[in-house]
């Protein structure tokens, strides 16, 4: 059983459809890329897969947990306030500009959630809290408040909250695209490093390079649509659609 399936999505904002019938699964341990031109609909796609906006149409599942089915006229029809209970605590997100809580310290924003939303114990969250920081390489920076960091650092504190949740499967909004590129590398250290002790991500990048070297597979997005899929060597390496070819030729020299 996938990890997480979604399918014949459709997503529109007013008048303009966003997201034009599209179905992607995922299994335990992979690592899916998601590439494509801005505006293309891959950040909505990520959106909907974790609830921050509601799709028109369409399936959306966590293994056997069923979230949002499709009504006779394919419409979306959500799961009741448990169920998405649950299902928000299948999955980790780490956002573009970090999102960390400013009037608290770094050890205060990765333990929070753990505490308040799954009754876990502080002593037992805490631990683990520290040895996610150790793995961060951020161990000393726990009493440190977010202005305090670099934004590589603020944005490995995310992933530290995003993971001490224990996620099935940890989303990315394109983690580096607010990140100097020397603070974009240890960014991608870190992800590959997860993708190493086979952790399920779904990670939207313009980094065609960490893409190619990370991921199982590729997914090319444009217009709302998946023009191409597979794995990084045939669709970064080798594409078939002109669509693909033409986007991939602006990250050649």
């Amino acid at each position: 059983m996938s990890v997480l399936e979604i399918k014949n999505i459709v997503k529109s904002f007013g008048g303009k459809t966003v997201l034009k019938d599209i179905s992607l699964s995922v299994e335990k341990g992979e690592v899916v890329a998601i590439i494509g031109p801005s505006g293309s609909g891959k950040s909505t796609l990520l959106r909907c897969a974790t609830l921050l906006e509601k799709m028109n149409g369409g399936t959306l599942s966590y293994g056997d947990l069923q979230v949002v089915t499709a009504g006779p006229d394919g419409k979306s029809i959500y799961a009741d306030k448990d169920i998405i209970k649950q299902a928000k605590q299948r999955f980790g997100l780490v956002f573009q500009n970090f999102n960390l809580f400013p009037h608290r310290n770094v050890l205060q924003n990765i333990i929070d959630a753990p505490i308040k939303v799954q009754m876990r114990n502080r002593d037992e969250v805490t631990a683990e809290a520290m040895e996610l920081l150790q793995k961060m390489d951020l161990a000393d920076r726990g009493d440190a408040y977010p202005c305090e960091l670099s934004g590589g650092q603020q944005q490995r504190v995310s992933i530290a909250r995003a993971l001490a949740m224990k996620p099935e499967v940890l989303f990315f909004d394109e983690p580096t695209s607010a990140l100097d590129p020397e603070l974009t590398q240890g960014v991608l250290r870190t992800i590959k490093a997860l993708a190493e002790l086979k952790m399920t991500m779904v990670i939207v990048t313009h980094e065609m390079a960490f893409a190619r070297d990370v991921a199982d597979r590729v997914v090319f997005m444009d217009q709302g649509f998946i023009v191409e899929e597979g794995a990084p060597e045939d669709v970064i390496g080798n594409p078939k659609s002109e669509r693909t070819k033409a986007f991939l030729s602006i990250f050649k020299d």
